[in-house]
């Protein structure tokens, strides 16, 4: 509400907040977040006491609900570890998940899907950014996985005996530095070219958004010179 201008303080906006229902604050790296001023607003009469209960008894009543006050040997999760979480019933589901999310926007001639017994035969080349960097995998604010449960493009096709060729073209997903000679030479020996764009947590995450839609860099231009 301040960078808006609809308060002028930390004060004024900690009282609006409060008087409209808001109960809680997602802050981080402040010294001085703007719920730190409810004692001040209580001070000076611009909120009351009841109303601070009133707010504050859902966040508690949602958090004993959550088993955040039990103690750790009712909480069922405090024994699990790696070997539960990657257990191969969890990555398979994890797999399902990731099939059924795809959206498919063209399929020119059936070409996918590309079945395993058919790639012995085929020359794959895996190209861009994303063919095989596993740190740029994944969007903001997701996990931070065991390296060795990371499949890139690259290494999933190696797996089902495909025989691959991989060029990144560019290193990183901003792609100002581009190897165009490179890209035309593995794709151009290739049968089927697997191209791999996009822009990851380097390029955008919260509070670092973009103004157009536009692939970063030479990511175009890499896309242009592997269909031709």
């Amino acid at each position: 509400m301040l960078g808006h201008h609809y308060t002028h303080s930390f004060l004024e906006t900690a009282v609006a907040s409060v008087n409209a229902g808001c109960n809680l604050e997602l802050s981080y790296g402040m010294r001085n977040n703007v719920f730190m001023h409810i004692p001040q607003a209580l001070a000076m009469g611009n909120i009351t006491l009841q109303m601070l209960r009133d707010r504050v008894r859902p966040l508690f009543y949602t958090r004993m609900r959550l088993g955040e006050f039990d103690p750790p040997a009712m909480n069922p999760y405090s024994s699990l570890d790696l070997s539960v979480v990657q257990s191969p019933e969890h990555r398979n589901l994890s797999l399902e998940a990731a099939v059924k999310s795809f959206v498919l926007l063209k399929n020119v001639r059936g070409t996918l899907p590309l079945r395993a017994r058919d790639l012995s035969s085929q020359h794959l080349a895996v190209v861009g950014p994303f063919a095989d960097n596993p740190r740029v995998l994944f969007g903001d604010y997701a996990p931070v996985p065991e390296p060795q449960y990371i499949y890139t493009p690259r290494r999933g096709l190696e797996m089902l005996g495909a025989n691959v060729t991989f060029t990144a073209g560019c290193s990183e997903p901003w792609c100002q530095q581009y190897s165009r000679a490179e890209l035309v030479r593995v794709v151009g020996a290739a049968d089927v070219v697997l191209i791999c764009l996009g822009t990851g947590v380097d390029v955008e995450t919260e509070a670092k958004d973009r103004s157009d839609l536009s692939l970063p860099g030479h990511q175009l231009e890499l896309l242009q010179d592997a269909v031709q």
